[in-house]
Protein backbone atom coordinates (compact mmCIF):
# COMPACT_ATOMS: atom_id res chain seq x y z
CA UNK A 1 0.00 0.00 0.00
CA UNK A 2 2.77 2.37 0.25
CA UNK A 3 4.20 1.41 -2.71
CA UNK A 4 0.89 2.37 -4.37
CA UNK A 5 0.68 5.54 -2.13
CA UNK A 6 3.88 6.91 -3.20
CA UNK A 7 2.96 6.05 -7.35
CA UNK A 8 0.23 7.86 -6.49
CA UNK A 9 1.61 11.31 -5.49
CA UNK A 10 3.66 10.98 -8.72
CA UNK A 11 2.91 13.40 -11.22
CA UNK A 12 3.93 13.03 -15.23
CA UNK A 13 5.36 16.19 -16.65
CA UNK A 14 6.00 17.56 -12.96
CA UNK A 15 9.95 17.66 -12.76
CA UNK A 16 11.64 18.47 -9.62
CA UNK A 17 13.96 21.67 -9.81
CA UNK A 18 16.44 23.06 -7.64
CA UNK A 19 14.70 24.77 -5.50
CA UNK A 20 13.07 21.06 -5.23
CA UNK A 21 16.46 19.68 -4.25
CA UNK A 22 17.75 22.72 -2.06
CA UNK A 23 14.45 22.16 0.30
CA UNK A 24 15.37 18.59 0.41
CA UNK A 25 19.21 19.30 0.65
CA UNK A 26 18.39 21.77 3.33
CA UNK A 27 20.80 24.09 1.17
CA UNK A 28 20.17 27.65 -0.65
CA UNK A 29 19.46 27.36 -4.43
CA UNK A 30 22.77 29.23 -5.13
CA UNK A 31 24.38 26.41 -3.35
CA UNK A 32 22.54 23.58 -5.56
CA UNK A 33 23.35 25.64 -8.74
CA UNK A 34 27.56 25.74 -7.82
CA UNK A 35 27.30 21.52 -7.34
CA UNK A 36 25.41 20.92 -10.51
CA UNK A 37 27.40 23.18 -12.85
CA UNK A 38 30.94 22.04 -11.02
CA UNK A 39 32.10 25.14 -9.71
CA UNK A 40 33.97 25.59 -6.63
CA UNK A 41 32.74 26.66 -2.69
CA UNK A 42 30.97 24.04 -2.00
CA UNK A 43 32.04 21.70 1.32
CA UNK A 44 32.36 17.67 0.32
CA UNK A 45 29.80 17.16 2.99
CA UNK A 46 27.40 19.60 1.66
CA UNK A 47 27.94 18.45 -2.36
CA UNK A 48 27.54 15.07 -0.69
CA UNK A 49 23.96 15.91 0.58
CA UNK A 50 22.83 18.17 -2.52
CA UNK A 51 23.90 15.05 -4.72
CA UNK A 52 21.95 12.40 -2.61
CA UNK A 53 18.98 15.05 -2.72
CA UNK A 54 19.93 15.16 -7.17
CA UNK A 55 19.55 11.36 -6.92
CA UNK A 56 16.64 10.44 -4.85
CA UNK A 57 14.23 13.30 -7.11
CA UNK A 58 15.69 12.57 -10.12
CA UNK A 59 16.66 16.20 -10.79
CA UNK A 60 17.81 16.95 -13.99
CA UNK A 61 19.63 20.07 -15.18
CA UNK A 62 17.65 22.26 -17.57
CA UNK A 63 19.87 22.59 -20.67
CA UNK A 64 17.36 24.27 -22.22
CA UNK A 65 16.64 27.30 -20.01
CA UNK A 66 21.24 27.28 -19.71
CA UNK A 67 22.09 27.57 -23.67
CA UNK A 68 18.79 29.94 -24.48
CA UNK A 69 20.50 32.74 -21.90
CA UNK A 70 23.37 32.18 -24.17
CA UNK A 71 20.75 32.92 -27.82
CA UNK A 72 20.79 29.41 -28.89
CA UNK A 73 18.89 26.11 -28.41
CA UNK A 74 21.42 23.86 -29.41
CA UNK A 75 19.09 21.78 -31.44
CA UNK A 76 18.82 21.85 -34.88
CA UNK A 77 15.16 20.37 -36.78
CA UNK A 78 14.87 17.96 -40.10
CA UNK A 79 11.66 17.91 -42.13
CA UNK A 80 11.63 14.47 -43.75
CA UNK A 81 9.36 13.48 -46.71
CA UNK A 82 8.52 10.25 -45.19
CA UNK A 83 10.68 8.48 -42.12
CA UNK A 84 9.76 4.64 -43.56
CA UNK A 85 11.80 6.02 -47.04
CA UNK A 86 15.33 3.86 -46.79
CA UNK A 87 16.26 6.80 -48.67
CA UNK A 88 16.31 9.16 -45.50
CA UNK A 89 18.02 6.90 -42.99
CA UNK A 90 21.89 7.40 -43.83
CA UNK A 91 20.60 11.31 -44.85
CA UNK A 92 18.89 11.61 -41.55
CA UNK A 93 22.24 9.53 -39.73
CA UNK A 94 24.49 12.22 -41.79
CA UNK A 95 22.96 15.31 -40.57
CA UNK A 96 22.71 13.71 -36.76
CA UNK A 97 26.64 13.13 -37.20
CA UNK A 98 27.25 16.63 -37.65
CA UNK A 99 25.03 17.98 -35.27
CA UNK A 100 26.15 15.98 -32.45
CA UNK A 101 29.91 17.14 -33.80
CA UNK A 102 28.85 20.69 -33.27
CA UNK A 103 27.11 19.93 -29.46
CA UNK A 104 23.24 20.22 -31.07
CA UNK A 105 20.89 17.70 -30.56
CA UNK A 106 18.35 16.75 -34.02
CA UNK A 107 15.02 16.60 -33.82
CA UNK A 108 13.21 15.23 -37.58
CA UNK A 109 9.55 15.07 -38.18
CA UNK A 110 7.74 13.60 -41.49
CA UNK A 111 5.82 15.80 -43.69
CA UNK A 112 4.25 12.48 -45.46
CA UNK A 113 4.69 14.82 -48.66
CA UNK A 114 2.13 16.96 -47.56
CA UNK A 115 2.81 20.56 -48.55
CA UNK A 116 0.79 21.82 -45.48
CA UNK A 117 1.82 18.92 -42.76
CA UNK A 118 5.64 20.61 -43.95
CA UNK A 119 4.51 23.88 -43.03
CA UNK A 120 2.98 23.09 -39.67
CA UNK A 121 6.11 20.68 -38.69
CA UNK A 122 8.39 23.54 -39.92
CA UNK A 123 7.06 26.46 -37.82
CA UNK A 124 6.34 24.12 -34.64
CA UNK A 125 10.33 23.27 -34.46
CA UNK A 126 11.00 27.00 -35.01
CA UNK A 127 8.61 27.88 -31.97
CA UNK A 128 10.34 25.51 -30.11
CA UNK A 129 13.42 27.90 -30.83
CA UNK A 130 15.38 25.58 -33.24
CA UNK A 131 18.70 27.22 -34.11
CA UNK A 132 18.35 25.90 -37.72
CA UNK A 133 16.18 23.71 -39.85
CA UNK A 134 17.05 21.43 -42.44
CA UNK A 135 14.28 20.96 -45.32
CA UNK A 136 12.87 18.09 -47.78
CA UNK A 137 10.20 20.04 -49.29
CA UNK A 138 6.98 18.97 -49.88
CA UNK A 139 5.44 22.04 -51.33
CA UNK A 140 6.97 24.75 -54.05
CA UNK A 141 5.74 27.69 -51.67
CA UNK A 142 8.17 28.97 -48.81
CA UNK A 143 7.24 32.28 -48.09
CA UNK A 144 6.26 31.61 -45.04
CA UNK A 145 9.71 30.71 -43.61
CA UNK A 146 10.75 34.26 -44.11
CA UNK A 147 10.08 35.81 -41.10
CA UNK A 148 11.72 32.46 -39.51
CA UNK A 149 14.64 33.23 -41.58
CA UNK A 150 15.37 36.91 -40.98
CA UNK A 151 14.95 35.73 -37.14
CA UNK A 152 17.70 34.20 -37.76
CA UNK A 153 16.87 30.68 -38.40
CA UNK A 154 19.56 29.10 -40.27
CA UNK A 155 17.55 27.11 -43.10
CA UNK A 156 18.94 24.69 -45.59
CA UNK A 157 17.03 22.92 -48.29
CA UNK A 158 17.97 19.08 -49.20
CA UNK A 159 16.96 16.95 -52.05
CA UNK A 160 14.80 19.86 -53.68
CA UNK A 161 15.31 23.22 -53.74
CA UNK A 162 13.06 25.55 -52.06
CA UNK A 163 10.25 27.48 -53.74
CA UNK A 164 10.10 31.51 -53.93
CA UNK A 165 12.45 32.44 -51.39
CA UNK A 166 16.02 32.41 -52.06
CA UNK A 167 18.02 29.69 -49.96
CA UNK A 168 20.53 27.14 -49.37
CA UNK A 169 20.30 23.60 -51.53
CA UNK A 170 22.25 20.29 -51.67
CA UNK A 171 20.43 18.80 -54.53
CA UNK A 172 21.41 15.27 -56.42
CA UNK A 173 22.06 15.77 -60.23
CA UNK A 174 18.41 14.29 -61.00
CA UNK A 175 18.90 15.67 -64.66
CA UNK A 176 22.30 14.24 -65.10
CA UNK A 177 21.94 11.15 -63.68
CA UNK A 178 18.33 10.06 -65.40
CA UNK A 179 20.38 11.01 -68.36
CA UNK A 180 23.06 8.29 -68.17
CA UNK A 181 20.67 5.67 -67.53
CA UNK A 182 18.47 6.13 -69.87
CA UNK A 183 21.26 6.42 -72.40
CA UNK A 184 22.59 3.33 -70.89
CA UNK A 185 19.66 1.28 -71.96
CA UNK A 186 19.77 3.21 -75.53
CA UNK A 187 23.43 1.97 -75.70
CA UNK A 188 22.41 -1.64 -75.10
CA UNK A 189 20.16 -1.39 -78.57
CA UNK A 190 16.99 -0.47 -77.08
CA UNK A 191 14.88 2.55 -78.92
CA UNK A 192 11.38 1.73 -76.97
CA UNK A 193 12.14 3.01 -73.52
CA UNK A 194 9.11 3.71 -70.93
CA UNK A 195 9.25 6.28 -68.12
CA UNK A 196 7.90 5.35 -64.62
CA UNK A 197 8.13 8.77 -62.25
CA UNK A 198 6.46 10.54 -59.90
CA UNK A 199 3.88 13.05 -59.85
CA UNK A 200 5.07 15.35 -62.25
CA UNK A 201 5.46 18.90 -59.40
CA UNK A 202 7.94 16.84 -57.66
CA UNK A 203 11.37 18.74 -58.69
CA UNK A 204 13.22 15.51 -58.61
CA UNK A 205 10.78 13.63 -60.31
CA UNK A 206 10.25 16.31 -63.04
CA UNK A 207 14.13 16.74 -63.20
CA UNK A 208 14.09 12.68 -63.93
CA UNK A 209 11.97 13.01 -66.76
CA UNK A 210 13.82 16.32 -68.23
CA UNK A 211 16.92 13.70 -68.64
CA UNK A 212 14.73 10.91 -70.02
CA UNK A 213 13.77 13.08 -73.05
CA UNK A 214 17.17 14.68 -73.35
CA UNK A 215 18.46 11.25 -73.55
CA UNK A 216 16.15 10.32 -76.02
CA UNK A 217 16.53 13.58 -77.98
CA UNK A 218 20.25 13.06 -77.94
CA UNK A 219 20.29 9.76 -78.99
CA UNK A 220 17.27 11.18 -82.18
CA UNK A 221 14.92 9.08 -80.81
CA UNK A 222 10.88 10.21 -80.59
CA UNK A 223 9.58 11.07 -76.57
CA UNK A 224 6.44 9.51 -76.89
CA UNK A 225 4.09 10.66 -73.87
CA UNK A 226 2.46 6.92 -73.93
CA UNK A 227 5.58 5.95 -72.56
CA UNK A 228 5.37 7.96 -70.14
CA UNK A 229 3.28 7.40 -66.84
CA UNK A 230 3.45 9.98 -64.07
CA UNK A 231 1.69 10.17 -60.60
CA UNK A 232 2.09 8.27 -56.96
CA UNK A 233 4.58 5.80 -55.91
CA UNK A 234 1.47 3.37 -54.86
CA UNK A 235 2.16 0.21 -56.17
CA UNK A 236 -1.20 -0.80 -57.61
CA UNK A 237 -0.61 2.46 -59.70
CA UNK A 238 3.05 1.72 -60.83
CA UNK A 239 2.20 -2.05 -61.54
CA UNK A 240 -0.92 -1.03 -63.67
CA UNK A 241 1.75 1.49 -65.84
CA UNK A 242 3.67 -1.80 -66.31
CA UNK A 243 1.22 -4.08 -67.49
CA UNK A 244 -0.13 -1.08 -70.18
CA UNK A 245 3.62 -0.11 -71.31
CA UNK A 246 4.04 -4.12 -71.81
CA UNK A 247 0.92 -4.66 -73.63
CA UNK A 248 1.05 -2.09 -75.99
CA UNK A 249 0.90 -2.66 -79.50
CA UNK A 250 4.66 -1.75 -79.65
CA UNK A 251 5.48 -2.70 -76.13
CA UNK A 252 8.97 -0.72 -74.61
CA UNK A 253 12.06 -3.10 -74.58
CA UNK A 254 13.34 -1.20 -71.04
CA UNK A 255 12.13 0.85 -67.99
CA UNK A 256 13.45 3.71 -66.50
CA UNK A 257 12.12 3.89 -63.11
CA UNK A 258 12.15 7.42 -60.93
CA UNK A 259 12.78 6.59 -57.75
CA UNK A 260 13.69 3.69 -55.19
CA UNK A 261 10.02 3.07 -54.69
CA UNK A 262 8.50 2.69 -57.87
CA UNK A 263 11.69 0.65 -58.75
CA UNK A 264 10.51 -2.15 -56.24
CA UNK A 265 7.45 -1.89 -57.89
CA UNK A 266 8.98 -2.68 -60.94
CA UNK A 267 10.96 -5.46 -59.98
CA UNK A 268 8.18 -7.18 -58.59
CA UNK A 269 6.17 -6.69 -61.51
CA UNK A 270 8.58 -7.74 -64.13
CA UNK A 271 9.20 -10.77 -62.18
CA UNK A 272 6.22 -12.57 -63.64
CA UNK A 273 6.52 -11.46 -67.45
CA UNK A 274 7.56 -13.58 -69.99
CA UNK A 275 9.86 -12.07 -71.56
CA UNK A 276 13.43 -10.26 -70.35
CA UNK A 277 12.54 -6.36 -70.33
CA UNK A 278 15.55 -4.08 -69.45
CA UNK A 279 15.84 -2.09 -66.44
CA UNK A 280 17.56 0.99 -64.72
CA UNK A 281 16.13 2.52 -61.51
CA UNK A 282 17.20 5.83 -60.13
CA UNK A 283 18.40 5.52 -56.34
CA UNK A 284 19.73 2.34 -54.97
CA UNK A 285 17.36 -0.32 -53.13
CA UNK A 286 18.19 -2.86 -50.26
CA UNK A 287 19.23 -6.15 -51.87
CA UNK A 288 19.73 -4.57 -55.33
CA UNK A 289 23.42 -6.23 -55.60
CA UNK A 290 22.25 -9.73 -55.36
CA UNK A 291 19.11 -8.98 -57.72
CA UNK A 292 20.97 -7.69 -60.02
CA UNK A 293 19.46 -4.28 -60.81
CA UNK A 294 20.79 -1.71 -62.90
CA UNK A 295 20.49 2.09 -60.82
CA UNK A 296 21.27 5.31 -61.10
CA UNK A 297 23.07 5.91 -56.93
CA UNK A 298 22.57 8.51 -55.09
CA UNK A 299 24.55 9.35 -52.05
CA UNK A 300 21.56 10.33 -49.17
CA UNK A 301 24.92 10.68 -46.31
CA UNK A 302 26.50 13.32 -48.81
CA UNK A 303 23.12 14.66 -49.41
CA UNK A 304 22.54 15.18 -45.63
CA UNK A 305 26.40 15.96 -44.51
CA UNK A 306 26.49 18.56 -46.98
CA UNK A 307 23.53 20.21 -45.86
CA UNK A 308 24.46 20.17 -41.93
CA UNK A 309 27.61 21.12 -42.43
CA UNK A 310 26.36 23.94 -44.80
CA UNK A 311 23.72 25.14 -42.18
CA UNK A 312 26.69 25.05 -39.05
CA UNK A 313 28.70 27.30 -41.37
CA UNK A 314 25.42 29.74 -40.91
CA UNK A 315 25.24 29.33 -37.52
CA UNK A 316 29.30 29.85 -37.20
CA UNK A 317 28.52 33.51 -38.69
CA UNK A 318 29.33 32.85 -42.43
CA UNK A 319 27.13 35.66 -44.46
CA UNK A 320 27.16 34.78 -48.03
CA UNK A 321 24.77 34.14 -50.30
CA UNK A 322 22.64 31.48 -51.17
CA UNK A 323 24.49 28.75 -53.09
CA UNK A 324 22.69 25.80 -54.76
CA UNK A 325 24.96 22.79 -54.48
CA UNK A 326 24.60 19.49 -56.80
CA UNK A 327 26.09 16.12 -56.14
CA UNK A 328 26.65 13.72 -58.77
CA UNK A 329 25.23 10.67 -59.47
CA UNK A 330 26.89 6.28 -60.12
CA UNK A 331 25.81 4.36 -62.77
CA UNK A 332 25.99 0.95 -61.05
CA UNK A 333 25.63 -2.01 -63.66
CA UNK A 334 24.08 -5.05 -62.13
CA UNK A 335 22.81 -6.46 -65.34
CA UNK A 336 19.24 -5.88 -65.53
CA UNK A 337 20.25 -2.37 -67.63
CA UNK A 338 22.60 -4.38 -69.54
CA UNK A 339 19.83 -6.76 -70.89
CA UNK A 340 19.04 -6.54 -75.16
CA UNK A 341 15.81 -5.60 -76.65
CA UNK A 342 14.31 -8.89 -77.50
Amino acid sequence: MADIARHSEHRYGNRPTMKDVAARAGVGLKTVSRVVNGEPGVTPDTERRVREAIDILGFRRNDSARVLRKGRTATVGLVLEDLADPFYGPLSRAVEEVARAHGSLLINGSSAEDPHREQELALALCARRVDGLIVIPAGDDHRYLEPEIRAGVATVFVDRPAGLIEADAVLSDSFGGARDGVAHLIAHGHRRIGFIGDRPRIHTSAERLRGYRAAMEDAGLPVREDRIALGSTDPERVSTAVRELLAAPEPVTALFAGNNRVTVTVVRALAGHDRPVALVGFDDIELADLLGVTVVAQDPASLGRTAAERLFRRLDGVDEAPERVVLGTTLLARGSGEITPH
